[in-house]
């Protein structure tokens, strides 16, 4: 059996393929190694693995990972390893499974927008070329870290407009010390950040989410996506709850920078499955 999960910051969904080609899909949450360690990601998946399938049964797995760069990949090699220790470990980037599950085997640019963010050029086969998203303390633009970073800094600071800081305040019953100590006392800020994207765009009609929204993806396209050569020549194509969500205003963004919109989707796990089962039929 073989075993196939895309991890972004947050959440992880996998894919089990059985020798008879039935598919169980089932999620746990994310894994970033720069925000947990082995034993905990250990831990994790022995609870949330399904019922009824034994670990010993599984020959290949195939992990794609926020964060799993070099010299951080081993953090998921050795939980995999010890997790599911007769199968052969593949670890890559989750940006090369949105490459894949947008493009398949043909060149273009591939995106995320998710919690965080990434960019890429791809082959066909692999990444060419990654401008760094710098995580969401230094950048991740156009994220849901980055909208939900911008919307606490606003509130905060008093840049909002009087009756979206009393509705923020109606739903979450946050002040500047709650919010503190979730941000710097507490683990996994930028998933805190990111949570308030659902916030965000249950309010969209309003001018000022609008143009947070607007202004998070026009810093994305100005700081990163205009920075790759020839970047017009090729389709915007991401995958990602972030752009999945707010694809309408994504869409009207990249028109403005004159990149046509290519495919969105909300998550990749589809297409990966796909790629490795074309690998498989065609060795």
């Amino acid at each position: 059996m073989i075993l196939i999960a895309d991890s972004g910051s947050s959440k992880t969904n996998w894919c089990l393929i059985k020798e008879d080609g039935e598919k169980l899909y089932f999620n746990t949450e994310g894994y970033n190694p720069y925000f947990v360690d082995s034993a905990y990601i250990v831990d994790s998946l022995i609870q949330n693995f399904p019922a009824g399938i034994s670990n010993s049964e599984i020959t290949e797995v195939y992990y794609y990972g926020a964060g799993c760069f070099p010299g951080k990949d081993f953090v998921l090699t050795d939980a995999i390893a010890e997790v599911f220790n007769q199968g052969k470990c593949f670890i890559e980037l989750d940006l090369l499974a949105a490459a894949r599950a947008l493009l398949g085997n043909n060149k273009g640019f591939a995106a995320i927008l998710g919690t965080g963010m990434n960019t890429c050029i791809y082959d066909g086969e692999k990444i060419v070329q990654n401008i760094d998203s710098l995580g969401y303390i230094l950048g991740d633009e156009g994220s849901g870290a980055a909208m939900g970073k911008k919307l606490l800094g606003d509130y905060i600071r008093g840049y909002m407009p009087e009756e979206i800081s009393e509705l923020f305040y109606n739903t979450f019953h946050l002040d500047k010390e709650g919010i503190f100590d979730h941000i710097y006392g507490q683990p996994f800020a930028n998933r805190f950040c990111a949570d308030f994207s659902k916030f965000i765009f249950e309010q969209i009609h309003l001018p000022y989410f609008d143009g947070l929204v607007r202004s998070s993806f026009n810093e994305l396209f100005q700081n990163l996506v205009v920075q790759y050569p020839d970047y017009q020549s090729y389709t915007f194509n991401c995958v990602g709850s972030i752009g999945f969500t707010f694809k309408n205003i994504l869409s009207e963004v990249a028109l403005e920078f004159d990149m046509p919109m290519g495919k969105i989707i909300k998550a990749p796990i589809e297409g990966l499955v796909d790629y490795h089962l074309a690998k498989m039929f065609n060795k």
